[in-house]
């Protein structure tokens, strides 16, 4: 979610708080720092280095324009001149294992956070910024340690991993969503992405491209809660980042090790809120039509296409890490394969060893029992990150739609009834996008209701609505 720049310091407080009250760590002990230090000024390029010398591959980032954090530079070409020649990708990983070594100072307030916190007006880092945002990440300008992944995508979208190995590389260009023209990518960059499309649809994948939430000013003065749809560029991206996770989570479950992320599939109680949400928006969902079919047949940058795919994400079974069972094949939903994170490691902890794993597995070595320890312990330590970072996000839709609600009071709005239970009917207001409870009797899930807004609280995080008519 991002605020206003304009948004009264009152509302900025609001969001601020939510730090202290989540218990979530903010500043980095002063050891902490130090350590950072010394590690970012750890050599490299030198004979005894494991990094082979990239610098002559043009590899490109593309980011959020005021991203530093960059964890993924890539370089994409055909393998031949023929129609049907593979895409390969080489997908260069912030080499976070350089400069975090198993046990240190660093590492061990790591496992205290889990992962990056993300707030509308602010980013509680994974690592200190001398790391994350300097030395360790994929800015332009010299050098950077790496790990480059080499992806081979086939005509049909399946992927396959040919390699992975330490490198030095160099960022020709750090390209930005908002202004990227296709003329900065390069000319296989669509393909790639059509391919993975291909592929997606092969597995009968029913992958959500995620809106972004906006807290945005009116033209009266109020606030409105808006969506921000990703464009082409964005769900570009995201491909090279779930080829490259799909490819090395079937590496790594051949080899008998890893850490795979799990997510089941939406169950049909949920898949039936979600018709009743979908009728919310003005969406036509024909009764024979699979979900996944009929998200990816909504407009691309409708807010209520938007509004939607968030609706989905919510009733999404919960996603877990799971370490390697030989009695078990691990599976995602969502990606319809195998799946593993090994993309964001300046911003997920369990990144960073999946990689080391990926590192071992794809040169013929074995991988550490370090790491293997790290794949049983992980769950617990990402489980309780993902839970905070969670709780924080939830926390924050819930006061910027009361900040967006804030003196519409007494005013009237239409909803939809999507489920209800000993607690009430839970239900979706058409606009703005807000879903909450309301009292209400002898209504079924599907029913058209009008609901008045009795209060907004910011302070409390809260909206109340009462059923009219």
């Amino acid at each position: 979610m991002r605020l206003a720049s304009e948004m009264p310091d009152d509302y900025r407080d609001g969001f601020a708080q939510l730090i202290d009250e989540f218990d979530v760590p903010k500043s980095f002990p002063p050891e902490v720092l130090d350590a950072a230090e010394v590690a970012a000024l750890r050599p490299l390029g030198g004979s005894d280095s494991p990094h082979v010398d990239r610098t002559g591959v043009e590899f490109l980032t593309l980011d959020p324009a005021s991203s530093t954090d960059l964890d993924q530079a890539f370089a994409i070409e055909l393998a031949g001149s023929h129609s049907d020649a593979d895409v390969i990708l080489r997908y260069a990983i912030a080499d976070v294992g350089w400069f975090v070594r198993h046990g240190d100072l660093i590492d061990r307030e790591a496992w205290k956070r889990g992962v990056t916190v993300y707030m509308p007006h602010d980013r509680i880092g994974l690592y200190p910024p001398r790391l994350a945002e300097d030395a360790g990440s994929l800015l332009p300008g010299g050098p950077k340690p790496a790990v480059v992944f080499v992806v081979r995508i086939a005509p049909d979208g399946s992927v396959t991993l040919d390699g992975v190995e330490r490198a030095m590389i160099r960022n020709r260009a750090k390209l930005a969503y908002s202004t990227v023209s296709p003329g900065d990518l390069p000319p296989a960059f669509p393909e790639l992405a059509r391919r993975f499309e291909i592929g997606e649809r092969n597995r009968g994948a029913d992958r959500i491209q995620m809106p972004e939430q906006e807290v945005v000013r009116r033209d009266d003065g109020g606030f409105d809660l808006r969506f921000r749809p990703r464009n082409d560029a964005e769900n570009q991206n995201a491909a090279m980042s779930l080829a490259t996770n799909m490819a090395v989570a079937d590496a790594l479950h051949a080899a008998g090790t890893g850490l795979l992320r799990t997510m089941p599939a939406v169950d049909e109680r949920r898949v039936g809120q979600l018709r009743h949400t979908a009728r919310a928006f003005g969406l036509e969902w024909p009764k024979a039509q699979a979900l996944s079919d009929f998200e990816q047949s909504l407009p691309a940058g409708d807010p209520k296409t938007s509004a939607f795919q968030l609706a989905v994400r919510r009733a999404s079974g919960g996603a877990a890490y799971e370490p390697f069972d030989p009695n078990v094949k691990p599976w995602h939903a969502a990606v319809a394969a195998t799946y593993s994170h090994v993309t964001a490691p300046l911003r997920r902890l369990a990144d960073r060893y999946v990689i080391d794993a990926a590192l071992a597995v794809a040169n013929g070595d074995r991988v550490s029992a370090e790491t293997e320890q790290a794949f049983i312990d992980l769950p617990q330590a990402m489980r309780q990150g993902d839970s905070r970072a969670n709780r924080v996000d939830r926390a924050a839709i819930d006061l910027a739609e009361a900040v967006v609600l804030l003196g519409r009071e007494g005013e009237v709005f239409e909803a939809v009834v999507t489920d209800e239970d000993d607690r009430g009917a839970r239900i979706q207001v058409r606009d703005p996008a807000i879903v909450t409870r309301v009292a209400a009797r002898r209504v079924d899930p599907g029913d058209d209701i009008k609901v008045k807004l009795a209060s907004a609280d910011p302070a409390e995080r809260r909206v109340d609505f009462e059923r009219v008519g």
